[in-house]
């Protein structure tokens, strides 16, 4: 949020302490103590003096916590682009891919630096990432390659030098460091960018430059250049290459130092790696031989940076116990021959740092002391500012301060946080008889003794005497609760195109034959007509052709892995046998919601008021910004709640996307109306984490927030039950206690049920009783297919929340081969920093073996173990020490997958990541990197272990996507399918199972529109068989997926501007269309017209086509009449009881390609589809 903020500025101005810092600044005076500052004075002073002198800063931290907070702070003064430059971890040991966000964040500020060099910046970085090596400022100004329209260029010596640059050859561009070429198109996605570019060439002169989504591929918009930029921080060239096999074969030949066995192994490993141009990501261990002096951030710096160092004495402590940690490391590192020497120095030192840092101007700013032992400052000055206390979320203490402040005649900004918050509390304000003011921006102070509300949100407030000026934050007046998070772009929730990811052997469903398996493309060739087929395999060896105009008939079929699929046989009545067994059964499903949807609307309920501002002001306290779809989710329950008759919706969504959320403001519209609130959970760890949110979330209203679980003590129950029975507790939130004969509530308003599945039989049938009296929000984290959900809309109240929120830290992510010593390093290195592990085994046999080796690799820590056969008291309990931080490292299979939330837990290691899904392994990586620290997740693999081609394929997706996020979308498809069980029961996913989730909905939608009477048109299957050529060659589209995708999207034309669609997004992605592919989408244009007719054939050779129609729906022949006139001596009716068309066309030996004879037929048949619906249109 851009924000002005003169008045910000004015409370630093009449300071005369920052008069006498900015002269000495003015002077060139360095370096410049300044005492007095701490908390968000920091972000503010610096701001301030950027202002002052219109030059760009960069303020060092000593952690990351504490650098998000001034970055944070930073932005609300300045308004402007603030950007975090994070530390870098060195990888000693081989990896096979590394995820790229952390690089690519650190590389999008080097090149906002180097681009915007003399202009005003704002950067914020820690001390060790400043430290931290990193690409050399010359080597960045000589990689940057800029090109413009009508340029010319080599394309092979362009792909060159991506690849020299660090850039990793795709078919698809998908992901930050990725590049693909198609014939005479070059995609590539810098890291500096949004979004992936474009380059088209003609021969060797750029044609066309241009922007596209990485999602649909298709161009976003036209652009006059494109800056080629370095993927890495660490690309070393020949020459350095060279370079340095020649220092580690120094190393080898050493005979006074030599080298240890395991080490000249390691050294002759990476030698030949070199010699041959492989690239491995343990390169970086080398550091040292690469670069004698240490490249870095400093590099970067424009003359005229003022630097500001906050907590010298501080940075400098953490600096002394991480280079002794790191010299251990390395020593060990040394011994076990990973690296060839101990004495190698891998970052700037601190005191090198200081010393260029102070050649600019440099203000170092702490609390207290001015101590540091790096500098010694020439000037010292002191703000005289405080930090003030809170008010503990209780207004009558902010009253009592604004009336000390205002008699005292300061000059007071309140901050509101959100603008609802902010206008609320100048409601609140004004009715306790304060006179106060409202302004969007803060262009000056109010006079002495006047107060000025605004909206916006720093971490402290902070008061100045001298100048009799004070700013209170939100974070005093409502407590400290997390930042709103920023979000970079929205995640899109449309539907997976389910042929993308089609590959051979893969098995599939067709409309009428039912379930076989995909062989391939096959094009064959009939009296010089080439086009392409499908061909599917069914059982006993059958084969069926299907043309690729007929697409929209198959699917791909998803099972759970590892389950067995049954073929059919092609002919014989099996498969439609299997579709009106399901049909039936899903006909019963839907009758049943149908039923009780009809009881529930015809049944009294509690009709909710509309929100109050009472509402506004408690969802204005959300600490996050809201996803879109949590937003309408809510909008949702709310006008279900203010119905007349009980709710009773279902919200869908993975854990983590927000739905609690959703339950609590819910449950806050209930209490508000009067009503009692009772939230039904699964386990008592849940319960125990959803009533701090309750109870936190609540604190500052009347609202009694009570749990029940087997952790009360008799008493405590008692009281509870005597609460909810007298009205005297307005939430309760508790396992199936709540469910038991003695609980009676005083006036139950709202019942909410997180994962209703989880619950026993008889448990149900006690809910089903709740639930016909009160309203009913039920939570599944299992995600939902949209297409499940279109097909039950009507008969089931549901809310999607398919939008992740945005992850505040990228989770740093790494595939390898399982490596004891990796191992070890992860866990200390997560223990040293005070946090703690998953370890994720996902066998129980074998589990507490794996429990003691990780003790012996690990002595030190306190380990414990957790699997789904334990009983829940004791998992309970295991979980319970996890989240208290007196366990370090649970050992533990899938179960930590949904529920918990545990912030300190910031590093997860997965064995045997082959034998888990895609979508599986996203979501456990989701159960770190939940707090304002560096995440870590290892996916590792066991060495040497042949592994089945499905693991092999797994484990080729789970590289793609941490090291680009590709894959992604499909991975979820994927998964919700198979989690679809979960939402129609076991039974009806069987029959999904039988058919095929595509298919299922498909007859679920018919069975439901039967049950309601409605009249649904059964599409005609319409078979175009012409003489011209229509196919996609694979010389146009190489890539076996991306040519499937190609065909389904031109399969599914249904007008001429849909063909247009598809002809700009093809030519778009790959250059020129060719005629034959041109003809497939005139060819397609053509079945969808003759479809829309009732048309079941257009068969024909090059003079004449043949027109046949459906027989049990012949249509209206009203337009066929019309058409005979239109085309008089052209056209005539066969057999008027079975009528066909014949008709006689230009030939087609005259038309080079066949578009004049398709462009015909195209029109004839247009003209039949328009009629009929103007015919239809004016009954």
């Amino acid at each position: 949020m851009a924000m002005k903020t003169n008045g910000f500025y004015e409370v630093m101005e009449d300071l005369a302490d920052f008069e006498e810092l900015a002269g000495a600044l003015q002077k060139n005076i360095t370096p410049i103590n300044v005492a007095g500052v701490s908390d968000s004075v920091r972000a503010h002073l610096a701001f301030c003096v950027s202002e002052k002198f219109q030059a760009p800063i960069l303020l060092v931290a000593e952690n990351e916590a504490a650098a998000m907070e001034i970055a944070d702070d930073l932005r609300f003064f300045s308004g402007a682009e603030v950007l975090y430059y994070g530390n870098s971890d060195i990888l000693f040991y081989d990896v096979d891919v590394k995820s790229h966000e952390i690089q690519k964040q650190r590389l999008e500020v080097l090149d906002y630096l180097f681009r915007n060099k003399g202009r005003r910046t704002y950067v914020v970085t820690t001390y060790s990432a400043l430290l931290s090596v990193t690409i050399p400022f010359k080597k960045y100004q000589e990689n940057v390659i800029t090109l413009k329209v009508g340029d010319d260029i080599e394309l092979e010596t362009l792909i060159g030098k991506f690849e020299s640059l660090g850039y990793k050859r795709e078919e698809l561009v998908e992901g930050a460091g990725q590049f693909s070429v198609r014939g005479g198109i070059l995609d590539y996605f810098p890291y500096y960018s949004q979004y992936p570019l474009r380059i088209e060439f003609f021969d060797t002169e750029v044609d066309s430059i241009r922007t596209f989504d990485k999602d649909s591929q298709r161009t976003i918009d036209r652009c006059d250049e494109a800056r080629i930029t370095p993927a890495g921080e660490l690309v070393p060239d020949d020459k350095e290459r060279a370079k340095l096999v020649k220092k580690l074969n120094s190393l080898l030949s050493d005979t006074e130092k030599p080298v240890s066995e395991k080490s000249a192994s390691v050294l002759n490993r990476d030698i030949e790696r070199l010699k041959q141009g492989i690239r491995f990501p343990s390169i970086e261990k080398y550091i040292p031989y690469i670069y004698r002096e240490k490249p870095t951030i400093l590099d970067y710096l424009a003359d005229d940076t003022i630097i500001f160092w906050c907590d010298g004495r501080r940075i400098s402590e953490a600096y002394e116990g991480e280079t002794v940690r790191f010299a251990e490391d390395i020593t060990e590192m040394t011994e076990r021959g990973i690296i060839p020497k101990a004495d190698m120095e891998y970052f700037l030192p601190l005191k090198k740092a200081v010393k260029r840092l102070t050649a600019h101007r440099f203000v170092g700013v702490s609390g207290i002391s001015n101590y540091s032992a790096e500098y010694r400052a020439k000037r010292t000055y002191a703000v005289g500012s405080k930090s003030l206390a809170g008010f503990q979320g209780k207004l009558e203490f902010l009253y009592e301060s604004l009336r000390f402040y205002k008699s005292s005649q300061y000059r007071t900004v309140v901050l509101g946080g959100s603008e609802i918050r902010a206008k609320n509390l100048l409601n609140q304000l004004e009715n306790e008889g304060f006179n106060c003011a409202y302004t969007d921006v803060l262009t000056e102070l109010p006079p002495p003794g006047g107060i000025v509300i605004t909206h916006g949100s720093i971490s402290h407030g902070f008061e100045f005497p001298s100048t009799q000026t004070v700013v209170i934050s939100d974070k005093e007046i409502f407590g400290h609760e997390k930042k709103k998070r920023k979000r970079y772009g929205k995640v899109k929730g449309e539907k997976i195109d389910n042929f993308t990811d089609l590959n051979m052997g893969d098995y599939v469903v067709h409309r009428n034959y039912g379930i076989g398996q995909y062989i391939g493309i096959e094009q064959l060739n009939v009296d010089g007509v080439r086009k392409d087929y499908l061909k599917i395999r069914f059982k006993g060896d059958d084969f069926l052709y299907v043309p690729t105009d007929q697409l929209d008939m198959v699917y791909k079929h998803i099972a759970k892995d590892g389950a067995r699929i049954k073929m059919n046989k092609l002919g014989g009545g099996e498969w439609s046998r299997t579709k009106q067994r399901v049909k039936a059964a899903a006909a019963d499903m839907a009758k049943e919601l149908i039923d009780l949807y009809a009881k529930r609307a015809n049944t009294p309920g509690i009709s909710f008021p509309k929100d109050d501002e009472w509402q506004s002001d408690f969802e204005a306290k959300f600490p996050f910004e809201e996803t879109d779809d949590q937003l309408r989710s809510i909008q949702e329950m709310k006008e279900d709640m203010e119905k007349p008759y009980p709710m009773d919706r279902l919200l869908c969504g993975d854990v983590g996307y927000g739905k609690t959320e959703v339950a609590l403001r819910g449950a806050f519209k209930a209490v508000m109306a009067g009503y009692q609130v009772a939230y039904l959970v699964p386990t008592t760890i849940l319960a125990t984490q959803h009533f701090n949110t309750f109870k936190q979330r609540m604190k500052d209203y009347p609202i009694n927030v009570a749990m029940l679980s087997r952790f009360c003590t008799a008493a405590e129950e008692k009281r509870i039950v005597k609460g909810l029975a007298t009205g005297e507790i307005d939430v309760v939130i508790g396992t199936h206690k709540l469910l038991g004969k003695h609980i009676k509530y005083n006036k139950l308003g709202l019942l909410v049920i997180d994962e209703e599945q989880r619950f026993g039989v008889a448990h149900k049938e006690k809910i089903k009783e709740i639930r016909k009296e009160v309203d009913v929000l039920t939570l599944s984290a299992t995600p939902i297919p949209r297409t499940l959900h279109m097909s039950l809309t009507g008969i089931r109240d549901m809310s999607i929340i398919n939008e992740p929120p945005a992850e505040r830290f990228p989770i740093s992510t790494y595939v390898l081969e399982y490596d004891e010593d990796v191992i070890r390093e992860a866990i200390n290195k997560e223990l040293g920093r005070g946090g703690q592990v998953y370890y994720l085994y996902n066998r129980i046999d074998g589990i507490f073996k794996v429990a003691n080796r990780i003790a012996e690799l690990v002595p030190s820590a306190r380990i414990a173990v957790a699997h789904g056969r334990m009983h829940e008291n004791e998992l309970e309990q295991i979980m319970m020490d996890v989240s208290d931080g007196t366990i370090d490292v649970l050992v533990c299979t899938t179960i930590i997958e949904t529920g918990l939330d545990i912030p300190n837990v910031n590093t997860i290691i997965l064995e045997n990541a082959d034998r888990l899904g895609l979508a599986q392994l996203y979501q456990l990586r989701g159960r770190v990197g939940r707090s304002n620290r560096l995440a870590y997740a290892y996916l590792t693999y066991r060495r040497n272990k042949s592994l089945t081609p499905e693991a092999e394929k797994r484990l080729l997706a789970i590289k793609e996507f941490t090291e680009f996020g590709s894959g992604f979308k499909i991975a979820m498809r994927d998964l919700e399918i198979r989690g679809t069980g979960n939402l129609i029961g076991a039974q009806q996913h069987g029959h999904m199972e039988a058919v095929g989730y595509e298919m299922y909905c498909r007859l679920l939608e018919e069975a439901t529109a039967e049950i309601k009477g409605i009249e649904t048109k059964n599409e005609t299957e319409t078979q175009i068989d012409l003489p011209v050529s229509a196919y996609i060659s694979d010389k146009y589209i190489k890539n076996h997926s991306q040519r499937i995708a190609a065909y389904k999207r031109i399969a599914a034309i249904k007008n001429q501007d849909e063909l247009y669609d598809a002809y700009d997004e093809i030519e778009d992605r790959y250059g020129t269309v060719p005629p034959e592919v041109e003809n497939l989408m005139e060819v397609a244009l053509i079945k969808a017209y003759a479809s829309s007719y009732n048309i079941t054939e257009v068969i024909g050779n090059s003079e004449r086509i043949t027109v046949k129609f459906d027989p049990e729906n012949i249509p209206d022949m009203k337009p066929c009449l019309e058409l005979i006139d239109k085309y008089p001596g052209k056209i005539s009716i066969l057999t008027p009881n079975n009528p066909k068309l014949a008709i006689k066309l230009v030939p087609l030996s005259s038309d080079k390609g066949g578009k004049n004879y398709l462009a015909q037929i195209k029109e004839m048949m247009s003209f039949l589809s328009e009629q009929s619906k103007a015919n239809l249109n004016k009954l």
